[in-house]
């Protein structure tokens, strides 16, 4: 009897290990995919947006010092705003669009492997743009820098957003209409100016926003829920040998 009670607690303690070293790995991997992203995943075409960059530092007993982001193809970005402790550099191309983006943590400062912070940026979602593909580099205090520049499956991915179809222009507004409105005279311009510039703020004021919730959500219900489930189950693999083994004896 002792040797069978022996061999069953042998048994659920196997057990035990394997789902505690399950547990460990997949926490580990939760962990391992806190990369660089931008929100949100998915605009329209013709649309303004503000893009939100969201960047982790992942590298213990150094800080991220400087992020640096390169604007893609299909999105015009004419706007940043101003995050406290950080100093925001633009470069720009020959003909004065944003090309890219570096902010630069002040002296001393930076995030350490517990920290997270997010730059915001607002621009126009070009008309015929399809994917808008990032590129974002990390610096370290250490001098190293993470590039994430890769294909979706890749150790350090680029952050992609999709892009689909925008609304039809048929009801007279939009781009369309826009670029038409200044061709007759000067008069027309000016009273377009301040349509040009309304639209930007009540497509901002939700975008803000929208990042935030949906990034949480899905990062983290996820995780929380395989951790209860795996708990559950080392809870019931324990009980189970234990009244096996109470049984027998």
């Amino acid at each position: 009897m002792n040797q069978r009670r022996k061999s069953a607690l042998s048994r659920s303690k196997g057990s035990v290990a394997a789902l505690l070293a399950a547990l460990s790995l997949f926490l580990m991997a939760g962990m391992a995919s806190a990369h660089v992203t931008v929100w949100p995943k998915e605009v329209a075409q013709n649309s303004y947006e503000v893009f939100t960059v969201r960047v982790p530092s992942e590298k213990k007993d150094v800080l991220t010092t400087a992020v640096a982001v390169r604007v893609p193809e299909g999105v015009n970005i004419t706007r940043t705003q101003p995050q406290p402790g950080w100093k925001t550099e633009l470069e720009r191309s020959a003909d004065g669009k944003i090309e890219r983006i570096t902010w630069t943590a002040e002296e001393g400062q930076g995030l350490a492997v517990e920290n997270f912070t997010e730059f915001k940026l607002s621009g126009k979602v070009e008309a015929d743009a399809t994917e808008l593909k990032w590129k974002a580099y990390q610096t370290y205090s250490d001098s190293s820098v993470v590039e994430w520049i890769g294909a979706p499956d890749a150790d350090y991915p680029g952050p992609v957003t999709a892009v689909g179809a925008g609304e039809a222009e048929s009801d007279g507004h939009g781009h369309g209409a826009a670029e038409a409105s200044p061709a007759p005279s000067s008069a027309p311009a000016a009273s377009a100016a301040p349509e040009a510039s309304a639209a930007p703020a009540a497509s901002d004021a939700p975008a803000v926003d929208q990042p935030l919730a949906p990034a949480a959500e899905k990062d983290s219900l996820p995780l929380i829920l395989s951790i209860i489930a795996l708990a559950l189950g080392v809870v019931a693999v324990i009980a189970a040998f234990t009244r096996r083994g109470g049984s027998k004896g």
